[in-house]
């Protein structure tokens, strides 16, 4: 089964190149369209109807563009929205949330911390998965302001570190053992919070566990590109800038008004 129709994903706008990177590295020769929608971020501190409104329109965009499947590359999104998308929309859909199981069931001190968007930790869905895990203590962060200093290029500002330190010191005081990291700008910031945590403490993102079952689902529903060429475009509505940053200047980046 082949289909050399591409890969869609959509974030709030450049965090979920982290996604894509690995969705990259794992699927080198599928085409890709990435959305960067980040005149509307932060999405975390929308309501719920305005997160489902902008993930319509981003499927939407992506769709005209002959997406074979979306990648919800936002936690915000996947949490508020995903069960509207795959209602509305005749298309797979894979989602992204904070990968709260594997740190509670490796936990050594049972004590595990979050740093997400408030989006992403009030949402019905996040409650859900926590609940599953009430034998562990969850030491909750919403990570105000990050988003919008990475959007800004202010990813190694003193404003930076000064917020990693405020919302991570507590974690550390409450001898958490893993970090999750439930959204998907904050992987850049790993090299940040390493510097702050102790060296046992485990950070995990959901970028790989995304790749595995966006190939999954190519494998068994959807089909691979088998042609030998790729292209991988990307798109955002807002300064180009910290997008062609972030990517390393590799890849030609559209903007659009959107």
């Amino acid at each position: 089964m082949t289909n050399s129709n591409p890969i869609g994903l959509f974030d709030s706008g450049i965090g979920g190149t982290s996604i894509w990177k690995e969705i990259h590295s794992l699927l080198p020769n599928e085409n890709t369209i990435y959305l960067a929608d980040s005149k509307n971020a932060p999405y975390g501190q929308k309501s719920k109807e305005e997160i489902i409104a902008l993930s319509i329109k981003n499927t939407e965009f992506l769709l005209n563009q002959n997406a074979k499947i979306i990648v919800v590359a936002c936690n915000t999104a996947t949490t508020n929205a995903i069960t509207e998308l795959r209602e509305k929309f005749d298309v797979p859909f894979i989602g992204i949330e904070p990968a709260i199981k594997p740190a509670a069931n490796n936990s050594k001190t049972q004590t595990i911390g979050i740093l997400a968007t408030k989006g992403t930790l009030n949402s019905e869905l996040f409650s859900k998965n926590a609940e599953k895990f009430q034998s562990t203590k969850i030491v909750e962060q919403i990570g105000f302001n990050l988003v919008k200093l990475i959007e800004n290029g202010e990813m190694y500002s003193e404003e930076m570190s000064s917020l990693l330190r405020q919302y991570l010191t507590p974690m550390v005081e409450a001898d958490i053992d893993y970090l999750v990291l439930g959204c998907s700008h904050y992987p850049y910031l790993i090299p940040q919070i390493k510097s702050i945590l102790p060296p046992h403490v485990k950070i995990i993102d959901s970028g790989e566990a995304v790749a595995k079952q966006t190939q999954k689902v190519l494998r068994e529903k959807i089909g691979f590109n088998t042609a030998k060429k790729n292209q991988n475009i990307f798109y955002t509505n807002s300064n180009p800038e910290v997008l062609i940053n972030i990517l390393e200047n590799k890849f030609s980046i559209a903007q659009i008004d959107f």
